[in-house]
């Protein structure tokens, strides 16, 4: 082969992939950060990841067990004291019981719904995905041959999906319904009773799983109770996926350690997907959250103050800006605010903003906030902010959106 043939060769990604990027959040995140890089004071509210440190009682289990030499393999989806901490928390936080052969660890929760989808769908087969929701459930079920299938919630509703949008939206090929409360990104959570209707359909749908992504399960706020869909109808446990994991709640993003509860024929069939994936999850990883589940949990409890404090803050600054509209979110750390009424506007270089992207781009040009547009997560005009970061730099950025929305012309 001559040079010329050979630089001539271009490499053609599969399909599946072509259509798909890099996480869109990560992708601001990262152009935000070679900003700061490059001297200018950005501040980022893209990242979902709490800014605390974590807790000393799980650092410490960790190098106790490298001092120990715990740094093989373990069982490829789960050591058994580690799914014995995942049990034990399911029984004690959501009366939930699971056999050690129905549960799942991964690297992750993002893995264990990669596995689930792996292992579940032909193609064409359909995923239910209630708007807005986290971008990366349509990339994983586009990837594992699946058609998404989004179903927008209103904001008068709490951008809840009700029960009558989830009857129309199923069909012969629905194969799941993804349900994620307190819910990234709008910090919407659903009750026990919000529950009830949506499982009723589900009853008459047998078919149709349902995979509960209960991430933000303990950042909760103003008292609301926890509710998950295997726990609010037993019915549906025999076709229901309850993921979860701890970096959110012990500030552990790094450490990649997730877990997922199911029926044995489906966790069965995600640990050949992982056998030929990424194998076991770290064992220094699995130890850390042994302790992380199974040690004092008051810690969680103080962190969700917190949080709650920084939304409410958040909120209200939103509020006070011209053309802004942000409603109270339940969960999570995430406020997913109205842009509608700064569209059609201009700045004064001129620009005008014609949507949620142009919105969000005008701030992290001109105002130095890296946000995340709501298309992104399958519904505009909206944009999300994470307010998993200190009050000062909350307090800086919400002053320099408002004063971005007071200069448009």
């Amino acid at each position: 082969m001559t040079a010329a043939t050979a630089t001539s060769i271009v490499f053609e990604p599969a399909r599946r992939v072509r259509a798909i990027g890099v996480s869109e959040i990560l992708r601001i995140t990262d152009h935000a950060n070679a900003l700061k890089r490059a001297g200018r004071p950005v501040i980022v509210l893209g990242a979902g990841e709490p800014d605390f440190d974590t807790p000393q009682n799980v650092r410490d289990a960790a190098v106790q067990a490298i001092g120990r030499g715990d740094t093989r393999y373990t069982v490829l989806d789960g050591s058994p004291a580690m799914k014995a901490a995942v049990q034990l928390k399911f029984r004690r936080d959501n009366a939930l019981d699971f056999a050690l052969d129905e549960i799942s660890v991964s690297a992750g929760a993002k893995q264990v719904i990669f596995n689930a989808l792996m292992a579940s769908l032909d193609p064409g087969d359909e995923v239910i995905l209630p708007a807005p929701y986290w971008t990366s459930y349509a990339d994983i079920v586009q990837i594992c041959g699946g058609v998404p299938v989004p179903v927008a919630g209103t904001e008068a509703n709490g951008f809840r999906l009700d029960a009558a949008q989830l009857e129309a939206a199923i069909t012969p090929r629905t194969r799941w319904l993804f349900l994620n409360s307190p819910s990234n990104p709008s910090g919407a959570a659903y009750s026990a009773d919000q529950l009830k209707p949506l499982c009723e359909v589900l009853l008459r749908h047998p078919q149709v799983w349902v995979l509960a992504d209960d991430i933000y399960e303990h950042i909760l706020y103003d008292g609301l109770a926890f509710a998950t869909p295997a726990a609010a109808e037993p019915r549906l446990r025999e076709r229901t996926l309850t993921v979860n994991g701890v970096s959110k709640a012990y500030a552990m993003t790094g450490w990649r350690v997730g877990y997922g509860a199911g029926p044995r024929a489906l966790i069965a069939a995600m640990a050949v997907v992982q056998s030929q994936t990424t194998s076991c999850p770290s064992s220094v990883s699995q130890a850390a959250a042994i302790e992380a589940l199974t040690g004092p949990q008051d810690i969680v409890a103080e962190r969700c103050a917190d949080f709650q404090a920084r939304r409410d803050f958040v909120v209200a600054a939103l509020n006070r800006a011209p053309g802004l509209r942000c409603r109270v979110p339940e969960g999570a750390f995430y406020t997913f605010a109205s842009c509608a009424g700064v569209l059609g506007r201009h700045t004064r270089g001129g620009m005008l903003l014609r949507s949620d992207s142009d919105f969000c781009r005008y701030l992290l040009q001109d105002f130095e906030v890296a946000v995340v547009p709501g298309s992104v997560f399958g519904l505009a005009p909206y944009f999300r902010i994470s307010y998993a970061t200190s009050m000062a730099q909350l307090r800086e950025a919400c002053e320099r959106i408002q004063a971005a929305c007071e200069a448009l012309e």
